[in-house]
């Protein structure tokens, strides 16, 4: 009983995807009754950060908007941006994701372009318009240092060993908070390593089946609605 009141006690970090997971009917507007009850959390002293394939600034902005914490994890773990005053933490290699993307115009007989989309710091952001599956392959095989990955929104090009997951280890440190006391949120291919890092994690409904398999906990609601499920199914066990 005692280490469950210790555990109560102590400060938590949500860690919470935007588009398919905090938006509602999943696309484009953010779910305000769910991002109330998340700055009702901030406000009880927990943190609420965004970890996002969107941009790291997007993330920020839309925390400052939320009344949230100061921290946003954006480009898909490959920046933090943070503070009062705002910095930026790159931890991506725009250079070499660019590098890519001029590889698979010249392999690939397809349409290939960038998606218009808030300027990125350390990722290159894609039309979903051509094969993944092949572009994937191409890069491997001429041991590019990067990965392709599919958000559901767009198509990124992040420096391998940077995803959400990693990303979020970076901002632990900075929040000075332990992973185990963390909980994740997500619907997408690019929250697979947030799931695999944080494993108090939750899915909601519309996640693609690869999440479902390995969420601890999987909503009957979708988007923003299925944020406010989770946040409700655990109210009394861990926040």
């Amino acid at each position: 009983m005692a280490s469950k009141i210790k555990n109560l006690l102590r400060k938590k970090v949500l860690a919470v995807d935007i588009d398919g997971t905090i938006t509602l009917n999943g696309f484009g507007k953010i779910h305000l009754e769910a991002l109330q009850k998340l700055r009702k959390l901030k406000n009880d002293g927990h943190d609420v950060i965004f970890v996002t394939g969107r941009s790291s600034i997007e993330a920020y902005l839309l925390s400052i908007f939320g009344g949230l914490t100061l921290l946003g994890v954006g480009e898909n773990g490959g920046c933090i941006t943070h503070g009062e005053i705002m910095k930026h933490e790159m931890i991506g290699n725009k250079a070499e994701c660019l590098e890519a993307l001029a590889f698979l115009k010249e392999q690939l007989d397809e349409e290939i372009e960038e998606k218009p989309v808030f300027p990125r710091l350390t990722e290159v952001v894609l039309d979903r318009t051509f094969d993944i599956n092949n572009a994937q392959k191409l890069l491997e095989e001429n041991k590019f240092n990067v990965g392709l990955f599919d958000s559901g929104f767009a198509y990124h090009i992040n420096s391998n060993g940077i995803d959400k997951g990693s990303g979020l280890i970076k901002a632990l440190e900075m929040l000075n908070v332990d992973l185990e006391d963390t909980i994740a949120f997500g619907d997408s291919e690019t929250d697979v390593p947030l799931f695999r890092t944080v494993k108090n994690n939750i899915a909601v409904n519309n996640s693609i089946p690869e999440l479902k398999q390995i969420a601890k906990i999987v909503t009957t609601k979708k988007s923003g609605e299925g944020v406010l499920e989770g946040l409700s199914m655990i109210s009394d066990q861990f926040l």
